[in-house]
């Protein structure tokens, strides 16, 4: 399947080359915010090996070049103001100007540029929709942690529901656009389908309240029965139970991508060899509040939930150089690591098993190893230092050792034998065994007591068990908060679970809660403390074999015929073997040979962020359900973040990492072009002061030189490989012809 990553990479690439001055040699323009997205996919070499002489940015105060520039921009009415400016006042910045938008460019905006005064030296624009984060081949991120609390957070009084709400609105709206870039990116025009549940209502600022809830009907209209009968007035007063962040999330990227298709009918045109349409599945957080909690064993998760990896890519560690020194290296874990790709999700033991294994391989290849092996990770740590002549596999080497080594060193200080068994029973309501927990509160206890276990993992225990129980009473709850010692803050964790649909205190007469989801025994043999799945591999293997429950997860608009669903070639073949084992071999899921050309795509998106095992399920599946499975979110989460975050939820984020001042409680913007213009927002620098200047005696030349302008592009870090080949890219349709020069 097609990598995010070779997609965004390919269309930045593309669109420079599109650009063949007569001289050759080009310039090119960036904002602050297309700088990081270009930096994401392409080192400043890539760029500069396209016949790029500069790369400038058009916030910085520029000298006036004789050469063409290219633009990749923001749309924002700042940018477009700057473009202007570069061509007006009897100033020509270049010789001439391809602009290249990131996302759509608004009309009112297209019009200013159209009318200006630098419309004689635009010689094109086109828009990329690209503006989204691509982590990983198959996974995509908005990289706004902070939407969590416009999600989730109620609003702090009555009076603030309006606001609040407004709020939302605007960054959904912002999220469908996001969403939207994906789909035109992929030539994409999905089915919609988004997460109703049953057992709560709307959360958040989307609460029933009297602030933003319809007008109640008249007495009397109740005596209706039809809901046509009863009128639109009670249809509106009712919509309020209805309006979750899912449904208008997905109804906005549903009119977006009919807009899209309306001014660009070529827009998902069958492709050849023909692709099945694709689905996109919307859902939130609060779907699965499990998954952000528990204690994951596979590589990527396990290392990002121990180790302080910062935003999932970079690792600072203990290098051990050729002289036995130690020294500082921070690593970038990326899919350009084939260390990292390769091990990334396996299981903690298989893992380490690889590595090993490709270790003594290496050796034996590459350094003429003679003797036995590696048998520990220590070994390896001693050979490693003794191979200098291989620098860059030594580094990948020692990088991914010293991880795995940390993560079991943390295995066994934090007791996490103990504790992840407590938290399987009660995600499970399983023992290993396939029986009922009767002694679970025996095992935990013991645990919250102990010294020796860290706070944060008593929170994940009393939380996962809380959730087993469906609610426990009051009093109950005070005791394994006394029993864990914990903090008032992580106190609040645990019952700001409320605000994400979940029940946290339960009365002798309530019943169990009716949830339609819920997570279905593995067909795979598996680790005894790695049986929970997120559920979110229920939703997609249900949606594939045409199983998912339309009143769960409806569809916006049009749905699939059933015979196609049920007859189609790609249905998962299910294994028959048996469903648990204390020491099992990890069995392949059978994959079905189509050509990867033709795959149907399944992209899902998960408001309020997403985990390592859930980003993880979508790559098993793609493989075992023979799909092309995307997932994204306004951010990837890992359990201690997302414990931090709960506990200032309630009070919309203020003293988190992500909103420190919390969210806005302003009121919204006047249009979406006023919201986006401050999201991306750049001040101007001061105009540069021009001091006296005093001239040494001894200076022979009466001519001073200026600098050349410094590039103002913050190169990736690492490069990305490109897989295969991209297709290419769509011509987009101009907006208005005979505008342009050419």
């Amino acid at each position: 399947m097609s990598s995010l990553i070779t997609i965004v990479r390919s269309k930045f690439l593309q669109a420079i080359r599109s650009v063949n001055p007569e001289g050759r040699w080009k310039i090119l323009v960036v904002d602050d915010y297309s700088q990081k997205l270009l930096g994401s996919v392409l080192k400043q070499f890539d760029i500069l090996e396209e016949n790029v002489t500069l790369i400038e940015s058009i916030s910085s105060h520029r000298e006036p070049q004789q050469f063409e520039a290219v633009y990749i921009l923001m749309p924002t009415t700042q940018n477009v103001d700057r473009i202007i400016k570069d061509f007006s006042h009897d100033r020509q910045q270049y010789l001439g100007a391809h602009l290249f938008f990131i996302e759509g460019l608004s009309e009112p905006l297209f019009g200013r540029l159209t009318s200006s005064a630098a419309e004689p030296f635009l010689r094109g624009l086109q828009e990329l929709f690209v503006n989204f984060w691509a982590v990983e081949a198959q996974a995509f991120s908005l990289n706004s942690p902070g939407l969590f609390f416009n999600i989730y957070s109620p609003p702090r009084n009555d009076a603030a529901f309006k606001a609040t709400r407004s709020r939302l609105e605007e960054e959904l709206q912002f999220t469908s656009k996001i969403i939207t870039n994906l789909c035109i990116t992929l030539n994409e025009f999905p089915y919609i389908r988004y997460y109703y549940p049953s057992h709560h209502l709307p959360l958040g600022p989307l609460q029933p309240n009297a602030q933003t809830r319809a007008p109640p009907p008249t007495e009397g209209s109740g005596r209706w029965r039809t809901n046509l009968a009863r009128g639109d007035v009670a249809r509106a007063y009712e919509a309020a139970d209805t309006e979750f962040v899912t449904k208008l999330l997905a109804f906005m990227v549903q009119r977006n991508l009919d807009e899209h298709k309306r001014l660009n009918p070529d827009f998902a045109k069958p492709t050849d060899p023909p692709r099945s349409k694709g689905t996109l599945i919307i859902t939130d957080r609060a779907m699965d509040v499990v998954a952000p909690l528990i204690h994951e064993f596979t590589y990527q998760a396990m290392c990002n939930d121990l180790l302080p990896i910062q935003d999932g890519t970079r690792y600072t560690y203990k290098f051990q150089s050729s002289l036995g020194t130690y020294e500082d290296k921070t690593a970038t874990l990326s899919d350009a690591d084939t260390v990292w790709t390769a091990v990334r999700h396996m299981h903690m033991r298989e893992a380490i098993d690889k590595l090993m294994a490709d270790f003594n391989k290496f050796m034996e290849e590459n350094a003429g190893f003679k003797g036995d092996g590696a048998a520990s990770l220590n070994d390896m740590k001693d050979m490693l230092a003794n191979l200098p002549q291989y620098q860059e596999q030594r580094e990948k080497f020692s990088l991914h050792l010293n991880m795995a080594q940390e993560c079991m060193t943390i295995f066994e200080r934090d007791k996490l034998s103990l504790v992840a068994n407590v938290e399987q029973c009660s995600a499970t309501g399983l023992t290993a065994a396939g029986k009922s927990p009767k002694t679970l509160v025996e095992e935990m206890v013991p645990l919250l007591d102990n010294r020796d276990i860290i706070n944060p993992n008593k929170v994940r225990m009393v939380a996962l068990y809380i959730m087993y129980r469906d609610g426990v009473p009051d009093e109950d709850r005070r005791r394994l908060y006394q029993h864990a010692s914990l903090s008032m803050g992580e106190q609040d964790a645990i019952n700001s679970l409320l605000h994400l649909g979940t029940r946290i205190t339960r009365g002798p007469a309530d019943k169990d809660t009716k949830k339609k989801l819920k997570q279905k025994p593995s067909q795979e043999e598996e680790y005894e403390l790695s049986r929970y799945k997120p559920l979110l591999r229920t939703v997609i293997e249900d949606h594939v074999s045409n199983k998912l429950d339309t009143s769960l997860f409806p569809y916006v608009k049009d749905a699939p015929s059933v015979t196609t669903a049920s007859t189609s070639k790609n249905a998962p073949i299910t294994p028959t073997t048996s469903l648990r084992s204390a020491k099992p071999s990890w069995h392949k899921a059978v994959r079905l040979n189509a050509p990867v050309d033709q795959r149907q795509r399944v992209m899902v998106f998960v408001a309020g962020g997403m985990t390592y095992s859930e980003i993880r399920e979508c790559y098993a599946l793609s493989g075992s359900l023979n799909k092309d499975i995307y997932i994204g979110s306004t951010h990837t989460i890992t359990p201690r973040q997302f414990i931090d975050d709960l506990k200032v939820l309630e009070l919309g984020g203020v003293g988190s990492r992500a909103v420190p001042n919390g969210t806005s409680t302003s009121a919204a913007h006047e249009s979406y072009q006023d919201y986006y213009d401050e999201k991306y927002f750049t001040p101007d620098p001061p105009p540069p002061q021009r001091p006296t200047l005093t001239v040494p005696k001894d200076v022979r030349s009466g001519k001073l030189s200026k600098p050349s302008p410094s590039s103002q592009y913050a190169a990736s870090s690492t490069s990305v490989n490109s897989f295969g080949t991209v297709g290419e890219k769509e011509e987009k349709k101009k907006k208005k012809k005979g505008f342009f020069h050419f």
